[in-house]
């Protein structure tokens, strides 16, 4: 891509806020400093470049992010009230980060604080809890999440939980059973987003049928583009116009790649065969680590482009967003490597005819709107 495109994406992203749909800085910070929130969050400065991390202050001040989603994320090894326990700490951790950093993030809740946050140079943070077993199927618990800032919950991981299906488990509810459909109501009572990030096909579409306001993917791409069942098949991405909700497409390789998406089927496979688990997230990193397979094939810039293009094309330019997944994974995209680099994907966008107003929607204008869309039907 031109210099030229690139002084034109960073200029954009100085106007408008970057909104980015999911980040896993706080589980990463927990994999260094241990579960106490205190300690993790100072186990590294983030005021230096880390090289072990995507996420840092010199790296989001040059990809110009103005609002993130900080996942508070909870492996589904943790059931019941260990769970619970796991993602109180991970708030806690988020609220430890904001505390230090005060130069650098300011805590929001609202679309209209996150844009006061952005106009003062400050990063707005929010919360997003990922995975709906951290409930612990409790009602209750949701509430307090929700008190706490949690502004939305994933309604399944990797694994299905008693009340919904998840998209890379065996179907067991036909979607959503009925407290299934009872905490999506919930939700909207109460101003949480439902994200429908990591839920089976059938989970979709049961809860957009219920859901009384927009609902959100943090961090999805397309089916059609890529067969993986962490994306979302067309007639789903259709049904956003509908419904009001956002796409935010994600720069997972496995995701958004379908050389490294058949790579991946090799590893589950092996694994399979060594009588591990491939969706625990822990057990896959190590084991890759002295698999003996094929090189992991590298998914590039060109390939997010086709998921956006595509989601576009399906569900509209009000209709997406941006989810990175940074830290989150172990290597992002050639071109999207760590969180400097959301200017190049908009450099590339404007070098294929989006217009600079195409890409404030995307960028985080469509995820401001969704949030005020939510606060505006909670009661």
């Amino acid at each position: 891509m031109t210099n030229e495109a690139l002084q034109r994406a960073t200029k954009l992203l100085d106007a408008v806020i970057l909104a980015d749909g999911h980040n896993d800085l706080p589980w990463e910070l927990r994999q260094h400093g241990g579960p106490n929130p205190v300690e993790a969050a100072a186990s590294l400065d983030l005021t230096v470049r880390q090289p072990a991390l995507h996420t840092d202050f010199p790296k989001l001040a040059d990809g110009k992010l103005g609002m993130q989603f900080w996942s508070v994320y909870v492996p589904c090894e943790f059931e019941g009230h260990s769970a619970v326990t796991a993602v109180l700490e991970q708030v806690e951790v988020v609220h430890q980060l904001v505390e230090r950093y005060p130069d650098r993030l300011r805590l929001v809740t609202t679309a209209d604080e996150a844009e006061a946050a952005f106009a003062d140079g400050r990063i707005a943070s929010l919360l997003g809890a990922e995975g709906g077993h951290s409930i612990a199927e409790s009602i209750g618990v949701l509430r307090i999440l929700r008190r706490l800032g949690v502004r939305y919950m994933t309604l399944t991981h990797n694994f299905n939980t008693t009340w919904a299906d998840a998209g890379t488990d065996e179907p067991a509810h036909g979607g959503l059973t009925e407290f299934g459909r009872d905490v999506v109501r919930e939700m909207n009572k109460i101003g949480m987003m439902v994200d429908l990030s990591h839920v089976a096909p059938s989970t979709m579409r049961a809860a957009i049928e219920v859901s009384s306001v927009p609902v959100i993917f943090s961090h999805s791409s397309c089916t059609a583009v890529n067969d993986h069942p962490r994306n979302i098949p067309d007639d789903v991405l259709a049904k956003l116009p509908g419904n009001g909700g956002v796409a935010m497409i994600t720069f997972v390789p496995a995701f958004v790649s379908p050389k490294v998406a058949a790579w991946n089927e090799q590893l589950e496979a092996a694994m399979a065969e060594a009588g591990q688990e491939y969706r625990n997230l822990t057990l896959r990193g190590k084991f890759v680590q002295d698999w003996d397979g094929p090189p992991k094939p590298l998914a590039t810039v060109e390939d997010v482009v086709a998921h956006v293009e595509h989601a576009r094309e399906v569900a509209g330019i009000d209709h997406i967003g941006l989810g990175g997944d940074y830290d989150g994974v172990g290597s992002l995209p050639e071109g999207l490597e760590d969180t400097s680099k959301y200017p190049v994907l908009f450099a590339a966008l404007l070098e294929r005819g989006w217009s600079e107003d195409d890409c404030a929607k995307l960028a985080g204008r469509n995820t401001l709107r969704v949030l005020r869309e939510v606060d505006g039907f909670a009661r």
